[in-house]
């Protein structure tokens, strides 16, 4: 079967190798339709610190059931299914505490491990999911909303909340999307680079409104604006949002959420990146900040976002802004490298491989 393959940073290539064997326990699915993660495009630009090459990307996905054994959970051959990705090792700490999401060993696919972008792929059965009919396009983005809901939920948006979500890529639309669902009144922040692309998703899904992150000053003044001001002891200062989101993974963007957190407010880390960030901690001292590490999603985040889109509450389709065809990946990657102020989630279609 065919594979694409990482090879190195900025080299992507399609390799023949042998078809998975499925074991006891295990599906062997079809892949049919993957989604490029930002962590996929870190390992392209050789930024992303989960990652040895060569290795096969690729966890966003959606997928058909070839062969399956009995099993108690309802799937069949002829399905269309999408899965978890991250594989926990089950015995260390976290592992124990039911915390599979931060096990100690996580190896999630295609970081750690090879990922779902060739042909076939074999699965443990407990990791696939039912699709309840949505086109596949729309069910390899749920891996990515997952990740998104997940982190949301950690911050426990209340109705009313001032939420900012720095990062306009995939993560950061559905992460805004997630806090909206939650009531928070949401505010998505990226470049002027992306300028387009926040234009964009402010007219799909209707946010409170968007920032542009010109430099600290700028971002200062619009959380001034948008969140009004305390007068203390005679010096004008933003009052904050209730809850600010990372979603991007650099340095600077980590310390705009720690500046632009209320006193009292929460701060939620989902961004990955390899650069560290020498700051004045004490600021979350003196705020008494909330911060709060997201990592991966767990098994009831799929099944509630899988009903929850089934139902037609968001709509996911729109979040897919590219297609390439699965011979042509490699201009996929560097077309988002290059071009990704302007694309939002860019998808491989599997096709089947011609």
């Amino acid at each position: 079967m065919k594979a694409i393959y990482i090879d190195e940073p900025f080299k992507v290539s399609i390799r023949d190798i042998d078809m998975p064997v499925r074991r006891e326990g295990e599906a062997l699915l079809k892949v049919l339709f993957g989604g490029i993660c930002g962590s996929d495009l870190g390992s392209y630009r050789g930024t992303f610190a989960y990652f040895d090459y060569p290795r096969i990307p690729g966890h966003e996905f959606a997928a058909q059931i070839v062969e399956i054994g009995e099993n108690d959970r309802g799937l069949k051959e002829g399905m269309i299914v999408t899965c978890n990705p991250y594989f926990n090792c089950g015995g260390c700490y976290s592992c124990r505490r039911g915390i599979v999401n931060a096990c100690m060993d996580n190896q999630t696919m295609g970081c750690q491990r090879d990922g779902a972008f060739c042909e076939y792929i074999t699965m443990p059965i407990e990791r696939i999911y039912d699709g309840k009919g949505l086109q596949p396009k729309v069910l390899a983005a749920i891996e990515p909303f997952a990740i998104a809901y997940h982190g949301v939920q950690r911050a426990g948006i209340c109705p009313g909340d001032k939420v900012l979500v720095i990062g306009g890529g995939t993560i950061g639309v559905l992460a805004a999307n997630a806090a909206k669902a939650l009531g928070g009144e949401v505010y998505l922040c990226d470049i002027p680079q992306a300028e387009e692309k926040l234009k964009r998703s402010q007219s799909v899904f209707h946010f409170a409104g968007t920032v542009i992150n010109e430099g600290p000053e700028a971002l200062e003044k619009a959380v001034r604006e948008i969140t009004g001001e305390s007068d203390l002891r005679g010096n004008a200062a933003a009052n904050g949002f209730d809850v600010c989101i990372e979603a991007v993974g650099l340095p600077q963007t980590f310390q705009n959420c720690i500046d632009s957190a209320a006193f009292g407010g929460k701060v939620v880390q989902i961004g990955v990146g390899k650069q560290n960030l020498d700051f004045n901690f004490t600021l979350l001292q003196k705020k008494e900040l909330n911060v709060f590490g997201s990592r991966n999603a767990l098994k009831k985040d799929f099944l509630e976002l899988i009903d929850l889109v089934s139902e037609g509450k968001v709509d996911l389709e729109k979040i897919v802004t590219n297609v390439y065809d699965f011979k042509d990946a490699a201009q996929a990657f560097e077309d988002f490298h290059t071009r990704g102020g302007s694309m939002l989630k860019v998808g491989i279609d599997f096709g089947h491989i011609r």
